[in-house]
C-alpha cells in the first residue's frame, strides 16, 4: 500500500473533482450538444450558413471549455484534452485510418466519385479543428457524461451505440456521411472509454473526413464554403 501523502492527496483531489460534476450539469451539457446539433439542420442545411455556424459553434464551445478549465482544475484532462497519451492513441487509430482510406478509394473508384484536387489541402489543415470540437461534443460530453452519470448506470455497449446513432443522425440527409460517421463513432466511442484523447481523435476525424468528401461523397467543401463566398 502506498502511504505517500502527496500521492494520496492528489488522487483524492482528482477523484473529488470528477465527483463534483453533478448529474444535472452532465444532462445540461448533453442537451446543449443536442441543441447545437439541431442548429446544424437550421443554419447549415436550411439557411446555408455553413461557415458562420461552424465558426460560431467553435467560438461558443471554446469559451465554455476555457471557463470550465479556469474554475475546475483537471477538467481538461478529464474531457480528453491531453498530450501524454497522444502518440499511443494515434498508433491505435492508425490501422483504422489506413483501412478507412483504402475503403474510401475503393468505393470512390466503384462510384467514379474520386475528385482529389488541391482543394483538399486547406481542409486537411482546418478540418481537424472542427473535428476536435465535434469529438469533444460527441465523445466527451455525450459518451463521457452518459458513462459518468451516478443516477443511471448504462453499459458501455449502450453508451457507444447511443453516441454513434446521434452522431450519424446529425449528418442526415447524406446516406454516405451517416454510414461513415456511425462507424467512426462506434470505433471512437470504444476507444474513448479506454483512452481519452480528443486531440488525436479530432485530427483523424478531420483528415478522414476530408478524404471522405473528395472520394466517396463527391462534394467539394472548400468550394462550397470558401470559394463561393469569395465569388
Amino acid at each position: 500500500m502506498d502511504n505517500n501523502p502527496k500521492k494520496l492527496t492528489s488522487g483524492l483531489t482528482t477523484f473529488s473533482k470528477e465527483k463534483l460534476i453533478s448529474d444535472k450539469r452532465r444532462i445540461c451539457e448533453i442537451l446543449a450538444v443536442v441543441i447545437t446539433a439541431l442548429g446544424k439542420f437550421v443554419f447549415m442545411d436550411f439557411l446555408n450558413f455553413r461557415l458562420p455556424y461552424v465558426v460560431f459553434a467553435i467560438l461558443v464551445w471554446s469559451l465554455y471549455i476555457y471557463n470550465r478549465s479556469k474554475k475546475e482544475k483537471g477538467i481538461l484532462k478529464h474531457w480528453g484534452f491531453r498530450i501524454d497519451n497522444f502518440t499511443r492513441v494515434c498508433k491505435i487509430m492508425l490501422p483504422f485510418g489506413i483501412v478507412s482510406i483504402l475503403s474510401f478509394l475503393l468505393i470512390g473508384s466503384y462510384q467514379n466519385t474520386i475528385n482529389l484536387t488541391w482543394h483538399i489541402l486547406p481542409l486537411l489543415i482546418t478540418y481537424p479543428i472542427w473535428g476536435t470540437v465535434q469529438q469533444f461534443l460527441t465523445i466527451s460530453l455525450i459518451a463521457g457524461n452518459l458513462r459518468d452519470l451516478r443516477s443511471k448506470k448504462l453499459s458501455k455497449v449502450v453508451i457507444v451505440c447511443i453516441t454513434a446513432v446521434l452522431f450519424s443522425v446529425v449528418h442526415y440527409p447524406s446516406v454516405w456521411l451517416m454510414i461513415g460517421t456511425f462507424v467512426l463513432a462506434l470505433f471512437y466511442g470504444i476507444l474513448y472509454l479506454k483512452e481519452k484523447n480528443v486531440f488525436a481523435m479530432g485530427l483523424f476525424h478531420g483528415w478522414l473526413g476530408a478524404v471522405f468528401y473528395y472520394t466517396v461523397v463527391n462534394k467539394d467543401p472548400f468550394q462550397e464554403i470558401f470559394l463561393n463566398i469569395i465569388n
